[in-house]
Formats: structure tokens, C-alpha cells, sequence
């Protein structure tokens, strides 16, 4: 089985392109793929032959994005335009045996062919010299796409137009570049998505001129959001570059893109790629759209961060905020974060001090109630002879039990104190974490602030 993965440097990779990158992955590394004496590979080609929107920075970004997500290749990346000389081999093959044929019809003469000849009769032009050059299509008969995932499609040719495969300059365009290199690279299986669907005809016409069998075809149902919209950036991050600087994990992206329409159960949802890669079917694959939830894929992203040790964790926290000696601080957040743009802040104020949230200041301190629960807190924390978790859980709740108050009538107005807000890690955690000097320093400033 002999895979690609062809993205258009034209942007970004998308979401849906990297669940089209992963499947053809998934199939290229499933152990004995297909009972194959040849080893599965996947090839990774640029498909640039849009030559105003491709960039060099766009094709650096879908690598990063691919490499990210841990997606390695075995042959490329492949550039399309690099390719040139041999599309001009084969468009001169098919021109010669007669299947192609220049023409200087404009889309204006293709409208008014079909007004003449009826709107479901497909554009027959005539030789000439110079201009693009068109492919022949045969009168009669059927062109049929018979896919992995959708089954049999069939285009009767009369309503198929003679497709334009090379310009006037002589250089291909995208169906025909795609059908030469396919064949040229061997590929067996192409995956893709049921965008993609109407190009088939055209690129499988191609095979049949050039007398060469096409390969297997399984197109894809697209992504909506969870309003059954196709997926965009209304319904939050659209590129793998946005999910990453969102803070989730790329392992947690891949099982979460992978479900989507795989046709897994639904007590199944937790998938190394290894694992993955095992169980994946293309033939299970849903024909009907999936649904990118980004509230799913949090859930998933805590599972997965709460499956790292917390030695890697950190090491993953401390590359994504840029700051050193988090470990601790970890070990006391892990089980409240969802992603890693999560924990500072919710862990901030341990290293830079509390932030400044005025509303949650007076909600909690701007009563004589809530101040008194504090100073009572301080004395019992200033009195304590050990700094410890457990004395500093004993402390506070002591203070419950004597003044006969609620729990959060007390934790709250120290958690203010340290934090700022009513939001952070477990506060007998924080309290230790902290210390006592420093606890009772912030204990202190907001006191004398409360009084002012």
C-alpha cells in the first residue's frame, strides 16, 4: 500500500487536513497493512502548482504542523511545480496518441456551447493551434469513482466537459499534475476529502488516456462544527498551529481527530497512535459528516494530560509558558487543567503574585465577616509549628469548627488573599506551597488593603 499526503500550500493546515494526514498515516504504519510483502509507505507531496497563493512559509507551516503531531513521512516532501518536465512528457504522450487536443475556447465559448447543445451536454472543442491544451472525453459511456467509503459513483461523460490539463505555457494544471505524479509515485490508495470528489472524474480520464490503471479512491466526509456548519474559525481553533498555542497536547489531537468518523465505538476514545494505527479500517469509515467539538477535545486533552508523568509535564508546561522551576506547582494543578494554556492562570500567582481582580476582592473581603475569617486564618497559620500540608489543613479547618462557619467562608477569603480571585489550585496545597512567609505577607496586604 503506497499512500500520500498532498496538501496545497495555500494557508495553514486545517483541522480537516490533518484527520486526512493522519488516516493515510494511520494506514501506511498499521502493523502488516493489507498482508503487503512490500512495506506501506507514505508519500508527502506539495501541491504548489497555484502558483500566487503557494508559499515557502505555508509549506513551513503544514511541516511544523505534521511534525508536531508526531506524523513522519517516507518519501518527499515532493514538490509539484519541480515536476514540470515530466508533466510536459506526458501531456505531449497524450497529444500525440490524440487524447488531448489545444484549444483557445474561453469559459464564455464552454456557456454558450452548452446553451446551444443543452445545459447537461458536457463542452466539446475543437483542435487548434496554440492555446491550453483540453483532454478528450469520450461521447459515451460512464466514468466511474468507485470509493473505498462511498462505493460507486457514476458521471455519465456526455455531461463531463473536455477539462483544460495544461495552459497555454505549456504547464499543467492541478488534475492532470495530481494524475501523473500519483502515477509516477506509485500510489496505490488515495485518501482525501469528498471535497476533492469532483476532481476524480477528471484525474481517473487522465489514466485512461495515459493506459494505466488509477489507484484505489476513498474520499472523506468533511467536518462540521456543532451547529452541523462546516467546520471554521467561528467554532474556535481551525489550524493545527492554533490548537497547539491553545495549549493541547498533539497526542491528544491525533486521538481526537481520529475518532472523528472512524467508526470506532463509543465506550472507545482513549488511543495511543501505535494503538491507533492497529485498529483503524478505512472501510469503517462514516460516508456522513463528523463533528469537531473543541469541548470534547478539551476532555480528551485532560485525560492525556493527566496520564504524563509529572517530571514530563512539566517539561511540557515550562516550553510553553517560557518559565523554569514549575514541577511543584504542577504536582498541585495537574488534576484542575484541561490544557496547558490552563495552568498559569490558575498557578500564576504562585510566581508572580496575585493578580488584580477587584470584583472578587469586594465580593469576598469587603464584609467585616470576611476580613475577620481571614485574620482568624493568619493566626492560626502564624501559630503553626510546622509548615506542613497537613497543619495547614488542620489550621484552617480548625478555624471552621471554632467560628461555626462554612468551609468556603473561610478557605475563600485566604484564597483571595494569595491568589487574587476566587480561582487556584487546591488552597491547602497553595498555602504550603507558598509559605509561611510569604502567605502571611499576602495575608497581610490584603487585610491592611480591606481596612483603607
Amino acid at each position: 500500500m503506497r499512500l500520500r499526503f498532498a496538501p496545497s500550500p495555500t494557508g495553514a493546515l486545517h483541522i480537516g487536513g490533518a484527520r486526512t494526514a493522519l488516516y493515510n498515516w494511520l494506514l501506511a504504519r498499521r502493523p502488516g497493512a493489507d498482508g503487503d510483502s512490500e512495506a506501506s509507505a507514505l508519500v508527502l507531496r506539495i501541491e504548489d502548482t497555484d502558483r500566487e497563493r503557494s508559499t515557502s512559509e505555508n509549506v513551513e507551516q503544514i511541516l511544523e504542523a505534521l511534525e508536531w503531531l508526531g506524523l513522519d513521512w517516507d518519501e518527499g516532501p515532493i514538490f509539484q511545480t519541480h515536476n514540470a518536465a515530466r508533466h510536459r512528457e506526458a501531456l505531449e504522450q497524450l497529444l500525440a496518441g490524440g487524447h488531448a487536443y489545444h484549444s483557445n475556447a474561453t469559459s464564455d465559448d464552454v456557456r454558450a456551447y452548452k446553451r446551444r447543445h443543452g445545459s447537461d451536454r458536457g463542452f466539446r472543442g475543437e483542435p487548434e493551434s496554440g492555446g491550453a491544451v483540453r483532454l478528450h472525453v469520450p461521447d459515451d459511456g460512464f466514468t466511474v469513482v468507485d470509493d473505498i467509503i462511498r462505493g460507486k459513483t457514476r458521471f455519465p461523460n456526455v455531461s463531463l466537459d473536455d477539462p483544460v490539463i495544461a495552459r497555454a505555457d505549456g504547464s499543467a494544471v492541478y488534475n492532470f499534475a495530481v494524475a501523473v505524479d500519483d502515477l509516477d509515485a506509485r500510489i496505490t490508495h488515495v485518501v482525501r476529502g469528498e471535497d476533492h470528489l469532483s476532481n476524480t472524474p477528471k484525474q481517473l480520464l487522465v489514466f485512461a488516456a495515459l493506459a494505466v490503471a488509477p489507484p484505489r479512491y476513498a474520499h472523506l466526509p468533511l467536518l462540521h462544527g456543532p451547529d452541523g456548519k462546516k467546520l471554521s474559525k467561528r467554532h474556535g481553533a481551525a489550524s493545527v498551529q492554533e490548537l497547539r498555542d491553545a495549549g493541547y497536547l498533539p497526542e491528544a489531537v491525533d486521538n481526537y481527530i481520529a475518532l472523528l468518523g472512524a467508526g470506532f465505538a463509543a465506550d472507545e476514545e482513549f488511543f495511543t497512535l501505535p494503538q491507533l494505527a492497529e485498529r483503524f479500517r478505512l472501510e469503517r469509515v462514516s460516508k456522513n459528516p463528523a463533528v469537531f467539538d473543541e469541548r470534547k477535545l478539551r476532555h480528551l486533552n485532560g485525560r492525556h494530560l493527566r496520564e504524563l508523568p509529572a517530571d514530563a509535564l512539566t517539561r511540557r508546561l515550562e516550553q510553553f509558558t517560557g518559565r523554569t522551576g514549575l514541577h511543584a506547582a504542577v504536582e498541585i494543578t495537574r488534576e484542575k487543567i484541561q490544557t496547558l494554556a490552563d495552568f498559569w492562570p490558575l498557578a500564576g500567582f504562585l510566581f508572580d503574585g496575585p493578580v488584580d481582580d477587584p470584583a472578587a476582592f469586594e465580593k469576598v473581603l469587603g464584609s467585616t465577616e470576611g476580613r475577620q475569617s481571614l485574620a482568624a486564618a493568619r493566626a492560626a497559620l502564624a501559630a503553626l509549628p510546622e509548615f506542613s500540608r497537613e497543619n495547614v489543613e488542620r489550621a484552617l479547618r480548625g478555624v471552621v469548627e471554632q467560628r461555626g462557619l462554612r468551609p468556603a467562608q473561610v478557605f475563600q477569603p485566604v484564597r483571595v488573599a494569595i491568589a487574587g480571585t476566587t480561582v487556584s489550585p487546591g488552597i491547602f496545597e497553595s498555602v504550603t506551597l507558598l509559605g509561611r512567609t510569604r502567605t502571611l505577607e499576602l495575608i497581610d496586604r490584603a487585610l491592611a488593603r480591606g481596612a483603607d
